[in-house]
């Protein structure tokens, strides 16, 4: 079994951060994702984009892991923003009923 893998590659532009994701959201890569997100919220941007278009897979604690995300964003005053979020992610946010507390936008990236 290999070990799962997320590369997170930061922009930051005027008030937005945007981190380009990829590979997995797991119990393995979920700290990492929260450590760079909390570094990013001491900037007080006024919006963090999480572009997912490249992520692979992400698990329950990946998925719990992005509403935590969203409230801190929240209580700094900041907007946590997913993008390019997959079908299948869609549709696992559907089933867990997680869709309505976080905010997507979805949009098609330029290749």
């Amino acid at each position: 079994m290999t070990r799962a893998e997320l590369t997170i590659a930061v922009e930051r532009n005027a008030d937005e951060v945007t981190l380009r994701l990829t590979g997995e959201i797991d119990m393995l890569t979920a700290g990492k994702l929260s450590s760079i997100v909390n570094e990013v919220l001491t900037g007080a941007p006024s919006r963090i984009v999480l572009d997912l278009a490249d992520v692979t897979f992400c698990d329950s604690q990946g998925l719990g892991t992005l509403v935590v995300l969203s409230r801190k964003a929240s209580h700094a005053q900041s907007l946590l923003v997913l993008t390019n979020v997959g079908d299948f992610l869609l549709r696992v946010l559907d089933i867990t009923g997680l869709r309505s507390a976080l905010m997507i936008r979805n949009e098609q990236r330029a290749s």
